[in-house]
Parts: C-alpha cells; sequence; structure tokens
C-alpha cells in the first residue's frame, strides 16, 4: 500500500514497455503477413500471433507482478466473467493483438493494448505499435507519453467541417450510419481498424475526432486513459463516462479539444433523438 499523499506503487512503465516490445518484436513481427488466420465465434479474426502474444505477456506479468490478476482478450467467455465479478484489486488487461485483420492480410496497422485495472478505473495504459516502434504510456494522473517523451493534445482543431474524422460505420446505429455517409459534418474520413491506435493516434492529433458505435473492454481500457492523460475529450454517446468495468461494448465520442468535442457530441445528439 502507498503511504498518504504518495503515489500508488504500480508497476514501472519503462519497465513495462520493454517487456511489451520485446515480446512483440519476437512473437508477432516473425509472423506478420505469414500466419494461418481462424475466425472465432463471434465472426472475428484470430491467429497463432494472439495466442503467442497473450501466453508470452501472460507469463511474463505473473512473474515479474504476482499480485495482479490477468484478463486477456483469447481467454473464454466464462473466464472474462469471472474476472470482471472477482473484483481482484488489479487486473491486467490484454488485447495481444488489436487489429489481427489487418496483421493477417499484411496491412501494416496493429498493435498490443495493455492496462492495469484498479477498482476505480484505468491505473496504467500502453499500447505499443510494433513495425512504427511506437509506445504509446500513460499514469493516472501523471500525463501520457509517446516514446518517452510528453504527449499533450493542445493544437486547436479547425472547425467541424474540416476536421478529419476516424468513423467505425458498421457499429453505429443504421440511421446515424447513413447520416454520416450522406452527410457528413467533417471535411473527410478515416477508419484504420485497430481500436487502441485510433486512440493514441487521436491524442497525438494525427486525426480530430472519432466515433466507434461498440469497443470490448481490451480495446479501450488503455486507449482511454492515454487520450485522457493527453488532455483530449471522450464520452460514449449516451454521454457516460467510455471506461465501465464490463464486458458489454462501450460507443466512443471523442475530439483533441473541448470545443470541437462539443460541436461533435451536439450534431450527433441531434442526429440520435430524431431516429439515428
Amino acid at each position: 500500500m502507498s503511504s498518504p499523499g504518495n503515489p500508488p506503487a504500480w508497476p514501472d512503465l519503462d519497465e513495462l514497455s520493454e517487456l511489451v516490445r520485446a515480446a512483440a518484436r519476437e512473437e508477432l513481427l516473425p509472423r506478420f503477413a505469414d500466419v494461418l488466420r481462424h475466425i472465432k465465434h463471434d465472426g472475428s479474426v484470430v491467429t497463432a500471433a494472439d495466442h503467442a502474444m497473450q501466453d508470452r505477456l501472460q507469463a511474463e506479468l505473473a512473474r515479474r507482478w504476482p499480485e495482479y490478476a490477468f484478463l486477456g482478450e483469447e481467454m473464454s467467455g466464462a473466464d472474462h466473467e469471472r474476472l470482471i465479478q472477482d473484483g481482484a484489486p488489479g487486473l491486467w488487461c490484454l488485447d495481444p493483438l488489436d487489429g489481427t485483420t489487418n496483421y493477417a492480410a499484411g496491412l501494416p496497422f496493429f498493435g498490443v493494448s495493455l492496462a492495469l485495472l484498479v477498482p476505480d478505473g484505468p491505473a496504467l495504459g500502453l499500447v505499443y505499435d510494433p513495425l512504427r516502434d511506437e509506445c504509446f504510456a500513460a499514469r493516472r494522473e501523471a500525463g501520457a507519453r509517446l516514446n518517452g517523451a510528453p504527449l499533450r493534445a493542445t493544437a486547436r482543431a479547425p472547425e467541424l467541417r474540416r476536421c478529419v474524422a476516424v468513423v467505425d460505420f458498421k457499429r453505429l446505429p443504421r440511421e446515424l450510419a447513413r447520416e454520416l455517409g450522406a452527410h457528413p459534418p467533417y471535411g473527410s474520413q478515416r477508419n484504420f481498424g485497430a481500436c487502441s491506435l485510433e486512440w493514441c493516434w487521436l491524442a497525438a492529433e494525427r486525426f480530430h475526432i472519432y466515433l466507434h458505435g461498440g469497443q470490448k473492454l481490451w480495446d479501450y481500457a488503455a486507449g482511454s486513459l492515454i487520450l485522457k492523460e493527453a488532455g483530449a475529450r471522450a464520452a460514449t454517446l449516451a454521454d457516460e463516462e467510455v471506461f465501465a468495468f464490463a464486458l458489454a461494448p462501450r460507443s466512443v465520442v471523442a475530439a483533441v479539444d473541448p470545443e470541437i468535442f462539443a460541436q461533435w457530441r451536439t450534431w450527433l445528439a441531434a442526429r440520435l433523438v430524431h431516429g439515428g
């Protein structure tokens, strides 16, 4: 336990970064675009690299920090439920390969997402892009970093109609998706296919606004902390906190600064009220 006034003795982010970097170099990069893929029961893609990365990090984390429990995306649904219900004082939450479809197809946008969850939310978040050797990391109330340098969203976004948006259409309410397709309020739109990196690229101001209709806990646990610590804004479509200690998917509305976030939220709220 930490003493009053001192920060909790959570794991060191630099040590965690080196652990994840080494695992990704040895487990993900050698298999990139040269793996057999399988379809899971929910229709998503899984490869041998997902399992190799999860097994490696589960073992490494248990060896170094045995006091924390472990939840990985590739565990069974029953294990996920048990771990959420157990209420452990600390829980690692891992997506061993975020962007598996990209990875299996040879598309160079995928990463590893790892968060340490404590009873009141994420304490640490780390997202690593092995192809670009970019490690995004954050410690609660201590800011965000990119490869050790401070990461802070400071630039004022352009007006909404000139913004670059990242939008995942397939998980949105149907009428809202149609309205966005027919009458977008932004300047241009992208979708990269790896949620954790999308959070981080927004924090790094590589685009301006973000919308996703449903992310799992391991998709947003690390990225949402990194974005918050970088000073950007996020909420759900229902205007709730994105993070929830639950397995049900959560929607995401986010922007690099408060003013453009308010404009984006207002535009979306109006369409949802009218049937979107």
